[in-house]
């Protein structure tokens, strides 16, 4: 039977199959003229191991992947490397992030009803997170991962004088994927390339409709490779995971549902209830 004909039972609820985008079309700016999708990280391309855990994850039925029209090729060759089970597609993106992630939405399957996004420069993603986005998306409409932030934050002026202190306790660090029903993600990014307005992640374009973003719980090592010191972090954190291989061998029974996967409805609000707005 194809993904569309499985039905995953969540709560009483039915969690459809997932359209996944990755958001590959960046300029990789901060990384010193390296191209940080393509920097290999212990021996292998950053994207593919985004690609790869991505491909793992129970809930995603295809992989749409926005590119630089000038890497569209190179980002192909590597996909077809990675030896991937899911059904990848390879997009032109735009100038902008909205840009390119609504071209990559206009290009998923119609029958998705969720579509996730995800930045191809986050590598260590894990496949049950992955999942356990979908289905707090499928509840919710619109979901997050996030962490609370630890360092104070000032806002400043244009002179960098201190205007304010936040207070830290309301403050996250949002992280992707991010989730929320087809419809919903297709108008915010329409409405937000009308306005002109950037927005630096999906989330941004959602609110400005008006809808509600429920923040679920993230995990500190799902870091997003933005520069050298980066990359050289998250190659540490990949080698530590390598080192425990029992570790490794429980999240892969885990997905493959071989071992119940540790899980808290706590972690999602029902339907009505009151949540924290992002």
């Amino acid at each position: 039977m194809g993904i569309w004909n499985t039905v995953q039972k969540w709560q009483g609820k039915s969690v459809p199959p997932c359209s996944m985008i990755v958001a590959a079309a960046g300029s990789s700016c901060r990384m010193g003229g390296q191209d940080k999708l393509f920097a290999p990280l212990a021996g292998v391309p950053v994207l593919t191991r985004t690609l790869r855990a991505i491909d793992r994850a129970e809930l995603v039925s295809e992989i749409v992947v926005a590119a630089q029209e000038e890497r569209m090729e190179a980002v192909a060759a590597l996909c077809a490397a990675a030896a991937l089970h899911k059904k990848v597609k390879v997009v032109k993106g735009g100038a902008s992030r909205t840009e390119s992630v609504l071209a990559a939405a206009l290009e998923c399957d119609p029958r998705a009803e969720l579509i996730a996004i995800h930045d191809g420069a986050r590598p260590l993603v894990r496949p049950e997170m992955i999942d356990e986005m979908i289905r707090a998306g499928w509840q919710t409409q619109a979901a997050a991962p996030s962490t609370p932030v630890t360092d104070t934050v000032k806002v400043a002026d244009d002179d960098r004088w201190v205007a304010s202190t936040p207070d830290r306790s309301t403050l996250y660090a949002v992280q992707t994927p991010q989730v929320f029903q087809a419809n919903i993600l297709k108008a915010a990014l329409q409405a937000a390339l009308a306005s002109g307005e950037p927005v630096t992640d999906d989330c941004a374009a959602v609110e400005r409709l008006g809808k509600r973003v429920w923040l679920a719980e993230g995990d500190v090592e799902n870091i997003k490779i933005t520069t050298p010191v980066d990359l050289i972090i998250v190659e540490a954190l990949l080698r530590q995971r390598e080192r425990q291989p029992w570790g490794l061998l429980l999240r892969e029974l885990r997905v493959q549902r071989r071992l119940p996967v540790r899980f808290s409805a706590r972690r999602y609000p029902r339907r009505g209830c009151r949540w924290r707005r992002h």
